[in-house]
């Protein structure tokens, strides 16, 4: 059997790469109507009459000249420099039939690699309702390649375009590049033979013009300094020749893209207004897209939070399920704690984020299937541009209000390197759902007091999630000042026609981003979750060597046998002077197990550095369980309310009991039970008797702005490819945190006076 035949799908962002390798390949690939949505390379395979044709689809790009490492993708596999990859055999530029002149940019610069090009003009039915006509031979005869008409999305052309590919990939010969002018070529063509003859042409005319970049780079690596001072003379010789560049390539290029589409495609005079161009006049009205947008987002929250909130209970109530059958089937001791208070509680504290992570990537899709995500990123770039920042860094932010990990994932988008980083470092800044269980526990013991306003739980919880959308622009304004200073970027974004989303992509896209919540993030906060389950077991005997789990186990038993007492005493209306002193004891039996666990936890390593550490939370209001409890969840701060339940001798508590109204009597009374805890032990504290509410912003504050989430730094650090970036953000978020809790207390502890 023949060898395959390589082909490479190339084409700018929305160009429709991924619909047509969906069509051909038959594989399920994610597509979105947003450009950048392809971040990594895709391959399938076919068969068109009996031969084999592997499919590579490539990240769109602009220009060869890469710009991102998504760009950089697709040059590295053009170049043949994957090792992984064999050099494909045809390339194949998907081109939208309604902005030629700006598409076959590209194509032009495909022309130059030595490769057979197959142009496949796309989207015609949007042309032809733009009054677009085409002669597809004459712009064939112009280009130099077969050209194709398809319409990715039904099949329509795909036939031919088939045909066309095996044509080429079987014998047709490489297109000549564009004709640049004779003193670039004398230039290009000296430089080639003072390096290497067996250098292709290709590549020592791209690192010329791409001043600085990918391209350079690379031939400097292979090259060493010298290269540096000869590209700097072959500049200046074309400076002096009147041919600088890069301006060389964009006069060269464009003036030949203006030729072609005007020997084939003819354009009505005044193009008329559709359907789209009315829409995008409300859309992207500075008023009422603003209206608009806003709406979309409140409804975009509301599905996470509320449609989330049955799978969510669904999947805790699984959690404890298992929990509890592995309390059951294994002894007392290190094994069990370890199975049941890392393994099991540390996975299920990944997956019960699951339903939000969809829901949310789910809505996300919709809105770029549909085209208005681009939309919302134009929109966003009038105040994103005023912290050095453009629209496109929106996306990655707002995702990262439902849990930054996939915020951080989303910054791939974004070209330019500083950007992008600067937008990585700050997405954790914005609240996170895993915040909101501290917020509605604190809110709820010292903000929605008896005679407070009705208002005032939401507007503090408002504000909290303000501090993000507030602190994060400004840290990014401060990075692109300092660390990450460069020129602000041009916004360029394309805005594609609205379409109707498609629901199988919309799951497949759900169910991507579910899996890949869980591998990545998942593992690591596994392993954290063992980590404090560690420095809160160890040491886990008294001062008399004797097991708490034991003591623990043999007081839940004797408060199990006498609970049917406890009940009868508790509901009798008429009590003597016995039955009172039977019930307080029995009460201190029921409550024995929660007290000889928080006495465990106390005495445990985190809480022996907590009590070491006191002083340092001493500015912010803290003692030293705040402390311990804050330390405890560094890795996911989801872990802080279940601490907070073992230090103030409550017992476990269940996070997703906190405002939910539907969860059972008995996690209902542990969250009751610890607002009543926390409340009862802080006033007894001379500080945070009197500075209760200062003490509680503190705390909220503290956690709006700190980075307590191991999965969300590992991810940072396998997209900036350094422990550098995560480390950094880190001890920024931490100093952030710290300085905002110190100021919140101290400014509240001057106004409680």
């Amino acid at each position: 059997m023949a060898d395959p035949i390589t082909v490479a799908l190339v084409g700018n962002p929305n160009a429709g790469k991924s619909t047509l390798f969906n069509a051909l390949s038959g594989l399920r690939q994610r597509i979105g109507n947003y450009p950048g949505v392809t971040v990594e390379m895709k391959k399938g395979e076919f068969i068109a009459d009996g031969a084999t044709i592997s499919l590579i689809d490539l990240p769109g790009t602009y220009s060869l000249a890469a710009r991102s490492p998504d760009e950089m993708v697709a040059v590295d596999l053009l170049l043949g420099r994957r090792p992984e990859e064999p050099r494909p055999s045809v390339v194949v530029s998907i081109v939208d039939a309604t902005n030629l002149d700006r598409h076959l940019y590209l194509t032009s610069q495909l022309l130059d690699l030595g490769v057979p090009v197959v142009v496949a003009v796309n989207m015609i039915d949007a042309a032809s309702a733009q009054g677009i006509t085409f002669d597809y031979a004459k712009l064939s005869a112009a280009l130099g390649v077969p050209v194709v008409p398809i319409q990715a999305n039904n099949g329509t052309g795909l036939a031919e375009l088939t045909t066309a590919i095996r044509n080429a990939g079987e014998g047709a010969n490489a297109p000549r590049g564009l004709a640049f002018p004779p003193a670039f070529d004398e230039v290009t063509e000296q430089l080639r033979k003072e390096l290497s003859d067996e250098l292709p042409t290709f590549l020592v005319r791209r690192a010329i013009i791409d001043i600085g970049g990918y391209t350079e780079q690379w031939l400097v690596e292979q090259y060493g300094e010298r290269l540096k001072a000869a590209l700097v003379g072959a500049r200046d010789k074309l400076m002096a020749s009147g041919h600088a560049v890069p301006g060389v390539e964009a006069r060269t290029r464009f003036a030949w893209v203006r030729a072609a589409v005007a020997a084939g495609v003819a354009k009505p005079a005044v193009r008329p207004v559709t359907w789209t161009d009315r829409i995008d006049n409300v859309l992207t009205h500075r008023v009422w897209g603003t209206l608009v947008f806003l709406v979309v987002m409140f409804l975009m929250f509301q599905s996470i939070f509320l449609w989330a909130k049955p799978l969510m209970d669904l999947i805790g109530s699984g959690q404890d399920a298992v929990a509890k059958s592995a309390e059951g089937a294994l002894p007392s001791g290190p094994l069990r704690a370890l199975l049941v208070d890392g393994v099991i509680k540390g996975v299920g504290s990944v997956l019960v984020f699951l339903p939000q992570i969809m829901i949310l990537f789910g809505f996300i899709a919709v809105l770029e299937d549909c085209g208005y995500m681009a939309r919302a990123a134009f929109l966003m770039d009038r105040v994103m541009s005023r912290c050095g920042l453009s629209g496109k860094s929106f996306i990655p932010m707002l995702s990262s209000v439902a849990c930054a990990i996939p915020g951080v994932m989303a910054a791939r988008v974004i070209e330019n390197r500083r950007d992008r980083l600067a937008t990585i470092l700050v997405a954790p800044l914005m609240s996170c759902s895993a915040r909101l269980p501290v917020y509605i526990l604190l809110i709820g013991a010292f903000i929605a007091k008896p005679g407070s306003p009705g208002w005032l739980p939401g507007l503090v919880l408002f504000l909290m999630y303000m501090i993000g959308f507030t602190v994060a622009p400004l840290v990014a304004l401060a990075l692109k000042r300092t660390l990450l200073r460069g020129a602000p970027p041009v916004f360029v974004m394309e805005l594609p026609s609205y379409r109707r989303p498609k629901f199988t992509s919309i799951l497949r896209r759900m169910g991507g981003a579910g899996w890949a919540f869980t591998v990545r993030a998942g593992t690591i906060i596994l392993a954290a979750m063992v980590l404090v389950w560690a420095l809160l077991y160890f040491p886990h005997t008294d001062a008399n060597g004797i097991s708490y789990p034991e003591r623990i186990e043999k007081a839940e038993d004797e408060a199990k046998e006498k609970a049917s007492r406890l009940k009868e005493l508790q509901e009798k209306e008429d009590t003597s002077e016995d039955d009172k002193a039977e019930l307080e004891k029995l009460e201190e039996a029921s409550a024995l197990p929660d007290k000889l666990n928080g006495e465990w936890k106390r005495g445990s390593a985190l809480g022996r550095v907590g009590l070491w550490m006191e002083p340092v939370f001493k500015p912010l209001g803290w003692d030293w369980k705040i402390g311990v409890a804050a330390m405890a969840s560094f890795p996911a701060r989801e872990v802080i309310v279940g601490t907070f339940g073992l230090l103030y001798d409550v017992g476990e508590v269940d996070t997703k009991a906190i405002g939910n109204a539907k969860a059972d009597a008995e996690s209902k009374e542990k969250v009751a039970g610890l607002t009543k805890a926390v409340q009862d032990d802080w006033s007894k504290d001379p500080v945070r008797g009197k500075y209760g509410v200062p003490v509680a912003l503190s705390i909220m504050v503290f956690f709006a702005l700190c980075c307590q989430c191991a999965a969300t730094l590992a991810v940072i650090k396998r997209e900036t490819k350094s422990w550098a970036w995560p480390a950094f953000t880190f001890v920024y978020m931490t100093a952030l945190a710290y300085v905002g809790a110190f100021l919140t207390f101290q400014i509240g502890r001057l106004i409680v006076g």
